[in-house]
């Protein structure tokens, strides 16, 4: 390649690039799933349209599977453990045996009406079985549902990507279908091997993050991806599954107290969006758009299949002993959203020589412009109609660190998201544990140095100074204050990372609250709204002493009489 010709391939490629970023605002304008433009860019730069020829199925299969590593990093450095670890059970249950439900109706479907061999038919249930780890973090994570909800979409669609991929290198064998022990046995060593792999590359990855001081704090991200590729190469170097190596090694990295966290995601999350475009403009480029209204029916049929039988029988048959209510079955068994892994997936048949699978890529590639642009609208009408949305729900706050080491102090930085308790909280309320001190509030782009009476409001910026001693507590006490408010203590908030329980509604149990307020019948927005009752003074005119905290020292929201502020 001369540098011509580079010249001209970075220049093509830089502006498919933006053509993909201004597909995505688009996208998100007009409430659609942002593949689908990424999908329309490939296919205009392609054969058909502008020329560029594109057919090497074992080079997107090789890309593909790159690009989903990539995203499933991301995926997992942006999953809460604290949400996940309460629905490992039904999450791996989906990941799996409805995994394994969902492939049989599916197959079934394909031999009863498009009249396939039972090895096409397996291959095409298997491909299309995988809900996309993209697609489905893209669109749950901007809608106010409840974390339990959305956490086990989530979870799921990060860890089924293995089971799926097992199964259809399994189905691609040219020998035939293997019997039943032999994939069982497959499936369980890859699972098992991939999940070890990735929490020994994570925990030793957080091991060295925490005591090795790197030189620049950009290389804090670096390390931290390189990480997950790492976990992801090992895992495939021991025929095991990369994929789940590569998401619990994110899970591990994103939920350690590492230096840096909140630029890690960011660049964690850069890079899944460029691995995203460059996969689904690949993935347009690979397809034929003159033969794919010949997929259209089989494709319809299919997608009904798995919509309406395989999908809802998968949940049912998986979250009934967890009694999950039906409303939340019913969106998960909507919320399987397809994306790139289906597509991906069906290059593998083609690599591997199976008759017949280069019918199954159009397939799959209709399937999934066509579902996606049906379930992913519809989704948050769907979930309002099913009434598992809760707008008010409290927003928990991201805290950032960066190591001061000469003053042995680490500066926390937060800012206060629209919907959190921290809103209209004074600074003195904040009860922060000394040393700790907000030392400026950065509002509507002004600085200031914030005075005990300074009121905070949604979209400030703090900076936080605290000692390493200090830093979990004063940690606890916003998140405290950040999920409940004034009284976070006084409901039983101790600013944990796991929230204190309560419904998938977000309001507070009864059985939170004192006995006094028991007897009384309180309830906690009744009796206690301290977002709309408790607000700071007119200006001039201050609060008698005697309103504030009753003077503990633990800094604790403890109130002299609750009975006197109903």
């Amino acid at each position: 390649m001369t540098l011509p010709q580079l010249y001209v391939i970075l220049l093509a490629g830089g502006l498919v690039l933006l053509a993909s970023i201004a597909a995505a605002r688009t996208a998100s304008r007009l409430g659609l799933p942002s593949l689908l433009l990424f999908l329309a860019v490939g296919m205009l730069i392609g054969e058909d349209v502008l020329g560029l020829d594109f057919d090497d199925a074992q080079l997107a299969q090789t890309l593909g599977t790159c690009a989903l590593a990539l995203i499933l990093i991301e995926g997992g450095l942006s999953t809460r453990w604290s949400d996940l670890r309460r629905l490992l059970a039904p999450s791996a249950l989906l990941a799996t045996a409805g995994v394994a439900v969902s492939v049989l109706v599916t197959a079934a479907g394909a031999h009863l009406l498009l009249g396939m061999d039972w090895q096409l038919a397996l291959l095409l249930g298997a491909i299309v079985s995988s809900t996309d780890a993209a697609a489905v973090f893209a669109v749950l994570r901007s809608l106010p549902l409840p974390r339990k909800l959305a956490g086990m979409v989530e979870a799921e669609s990060g860890f089924n990507d293995a089971p799926t991929v097992i199964l259809v290198l399994v189905f691609s064998s040219v020998g035939g279908v293997p019997d039943l022990p032999t994939i069982g046995g497959q499936v369980i060593y890859q699972v098992v091997v991939g999940a070890a792999v990735g929490l020994l590359v994570g925990w030793a990855g957080v091991a060295a993050l925490r005591y090795v001081a790197l030189p620049a704090s950009g290389l804090y991200p670096l390390a931290t991806l390189g990480l997950g590729v790492i976990a992801f190469a090992a895992a495939g170097a021991a025929n095991a599954s990369g994929f789940m190596a590569a998401y619990l090694s994110g899970i591990i990295l994103g939920n350690a107290v590492l230096p840096h966290r909140a630029a890690t995601r960011s660049f964690a999350e850069g890079a899944g969006w460029l691995a995203q475009i460059g996969l689904f403009v690949m993935l347009g480029l690979l397809v034929d758009p003159s033969e794919l209204p010949g997929a259209l029916l089989p494709a319809l049929l299919i997608g009904a299949v798995l919509l309406l039988l395989a999908r809802p029988a998968s949940v049912l048959a998986c979250l009934v002993p967890f009694r999950v209510p039906w409303r939340h079955q019913a969106f998960i068994s909507w919320a399987g959203l397809r994306g790139a892994v289906p597509i991906v997936l069906a290059t593998f048949p083609i690599v591997a020589g199976v008759p017949g699978s280069d019918h199954l890529l159009n397939i799959v590639f209709v399937l999934v412009v066509v579902f996606t642009l049906i379930q992913g609208p519809l989704l948050p009408p769907i979930s309002r109609a099913l009434g598992v949305i809760q707008p008010d729900q409290a927003r928990e706050v991201d805290i950032e660190s960066a190591p001061l080491d000469v003053l042995d102090a680490e500066l926390l930085t937060l800012t206060i998201p629209a919907g959190s308790r921290l809103h209209g909280v004074e600074v003195a309320e904040l009860r922060l544990p000394a040393p700790a001190v907000i030392s400026l509030v950065i509002r509507d782009r002004a600085t200031f140095v914030p005075t005990l009476e300074t009121g905070l409001r949604e979209g400030d910026t703090l900076l936080i100074v605290a000692t390493g001693a200090t830093r979990e507590a004063a940690e606890r006490r916003l998140r405290a204050v950040g999920r409940r408010g004034r009284l976070a203590r006084w409901y039983g908030e101790q600013g944990g990372p796991d929230p204190a329980p309560e419904r998938l509604s977000g309001r507070a149990e009864l059985a939170d609250l004192p006995a006094t307020a028991q007897q009384q019948g309180a309830q906690p927005e009744q009796r206690h709204p301290d977002r709309h009752q408790h607000r700071a003074p007119p200006v001039g005119e201050r609060r008698p002493r005697q309103q504030h905290y009753a003077g503990h020292r633990d800094g604790g929201a403890h109130w002299g009489d609750p009975a006197q502020h109903g």
